[in-house]
C-alpha cells in the first residue's frame, strides 16, 4: 500500500530541487525518509547544511500540503508521481547521480511494470530523407530481438516521433520523455501519437517537471538527462555539432550508457555530429540495423543473459584467489562502473582500499580484459570483454 504522505513529501521535494536534485537526493540519503525533511528542525537542518542554506525556507508544511493536492487532482486525469525511494520508480534512473526525485506518468500500464530495457533514440528535429530512412529501419530492426526494447525519445519533431511512430508500427513499447509538466504535451502537433502511446500497453508519457510547466528551452535540456538515465544504449541518428541528442548522447556517456551513432556524410551539417562523437570515441558507429543490434548485445532470438561480475570474476580468478580477493575486486568494479575515468588514486581513497592495493588490483583486472587505463590512470569498464 502506498504512504500517500511519504509520495506527497517527495512530489514537494522535486517541485523544490527540480533543477538541483543531487541537493535533495543527498537530504534523503543523509536524514531518511522525505517525511523526515519536513519534520526535521531548523536547528538540526542548519546543522547539516550551514546556515546559508537558500531552501531551508521552503521546506514547510504548506509544500507538502499543495503536493497533495496536486496529486489528487493528478490522479483523476490518470497520471501517478513516482517517488524516488518507491518501488514503482525505475531502478535504472537511480544509477545516474542527477537522477529526479520523482516522475509523472501518464500510462494505462502500471510504472512499476513500464522500466524494462530501453533504448534512447535522438536527433535533429531538421532530419533529412536519409536520416528518417534509417530511423525507421534501426527501430524496426529492435523488434526482431529477442528482447524487445522500449524505445525512448522525446517526442520533438523529427528524429524523436518517428522513432515513436515507428515503435508503435512495429508492436514495440516507446516511452516519450516530455519537458513540460505531465498534463500538458508539446508540440501539439504529435498530440494524436501522444493519446495513442497513453492508451497502447507498455507505452508512457513521462516528464519530471509539476503541472503548468511551459515548454522553454532551457527546460529540454533538464529532459534530455531523464532519456539518458532510463535508457541502456542511446542511437544518435543525425545533429549539428550542438544540439539536444549532442547532449543526451554526452550525458548517456557519463553514466555509462552505450552510445552509437549513424555515420554520415563529413560534408552534411546534420551528420557532423555523429561524426564528432564517433572521432572522440564517445559513441560507436553502426551501418546496418544487424550491426547495431550486434553492438548492443541484442542480437538473435535465443540470447540469454550473461553471467554476473561474480560468475566472471570467479571463471577466472576462483583458483588462484580467496574470497577477499574477489569481493575486492567486485567493489572495485561497482565504482568504476558508477564513475567512468576515475582514477587509480580516487578507486583507493572511494574504497578506502589504499592506492598500492588498488593498482595492483586494477592492473590484474586490466590484464583480464575486466576494466582499460589509459595513460593518464584513468578507469573504464572494458563491457566488451568482461
Amino acid at each position: 500500500m502506498e504512504n500517500m504522505e511519504e509520495k506527497a513529501c517527495l512530489c514537494a521535494l522535486n517541485r523544490i530541487f527540480g533543477f538541483k536534485p543531487k541537493i535533495a537526493l543527498a537530504l534523503l540519503e543523509n536524514i531518511g525518509g522525505a517525511s523526515e525533511i519536513f519534520r526535521i528542525s531548523s536547528k538540526d537542518l542548519e546543522l547539516m547544511t550551514g546556515p546559508h542554506f537558500r531552501y531551508k525556507e521552503l521546506l514547510t508544511r504548506d509544500a507538502v500540503d499543495r503536493a497533495a493536492e496536486e496529486l489528487l487532482d493528478l490522479e483523476g486525469m490518470g497520471i501517478r508521481f513516482c517517488g524516488y525511494t518507491e518501488a514503482c520508480y525505475p531502478a535504472i534512473l537511480k544509477e545516474c547521480e542527477d537522477a529526479p526525485v520523482g516522475l509523472y506518468v501518464r500510462s494505462s500500464t502500471p510504472p512499476e511494470d513500464l522500466w524494462k530495457c530501453g533504448i534512447g533514440v535522438v536527433g535533429t528535429r531538421d532530419i533529412s530523407p536519409y536520416g528518417r530512412e534509417w530511423c525507421s529501419r534501426i527501430v524496426k530492426g529492435f523488434s526482431g530481438s529477442s528482447e524487445k526494447p522500449v524505445v525512448i525519445s522525446g517526442l520533438a519533431l523529427g528524429t524523436d516521433i518517428i522513432a515513436h511512430r515507428t515503435a508503435l508500427e512495429a508492436g514495440l513499447p516507446t516511452i516519450g520523455v516530455m519537458a513540460t509538466g505531465p498534463e500538458s504535451i508539446y508540440p501539439y502537433r504529435n498530440r494524436e501519437t501522444a493519446e495513442r502511446m497513453v492508451h497502447t500497453p507498455g507505452c508512457a508519457l513521462v516528464t519530471d517537471y509539476p503541472p503548468g510547466t511551459a515548454p522553454l528551452a532551457i527546460h529540454f535540456l533538464r529532459r534530455n538527462r531523464i532519456i539518458a538515465g532510463l535508457s541502456r544504449a542511446v542511437v544518435l541518428i543525425e545533429s549539428k555539432i550542438k544540439g539536444g541528442g549532442m547532449t543526451t548522447c554526452r550525458l548517456a556517456y557519463s553514466y555509462n550508457r552505450d552510445v552509437l551513432a549513424l555515420p554520415g556524410r563529413i560534408d552534411d551539417l546534420r551528420s557532423q555530429g555523429c561524426n564528432l562523437l564517433i572521432s572522440q570515441k564517445i559513441a560507436e558507429p553502426f551501418t546496418s540495423s544487424e550491426s547495431l543490434l550486434e553492438s548492443m548485445g541484442m542480437k538473435g532470438s535465443g540470447r540469454e543473459t550473461g553471467p554476473s561480475w561474480r560468475e566472471r570474476l570467479i571463471g577466472v580468478f576462483g583458483s588462484t584467489l580467496h574470497e577477499e580477493s574477489i569481493q575486492s575486486m567486485l567493489g572495485i568494479l561497482s565504482v568504476i562502473e558508477r564513475n567512468r575515468g576515475i582514477t587509480i588514486e580516487e578507486l583507493g581513497l572511494k574504497t578506502g582500499e589504499g592506492y598500492a592495493r588498488v593498482a595492483e588490483t586494477a592492473g590484474m583486472l586490466e590484464i583480464e580484459g575486466f576494466i582499460s587505463i589509459d595513460l593518464l590512470q584513468r578507469c573504464s569498464i572494458n563491457y566488451k570483454n568482461a
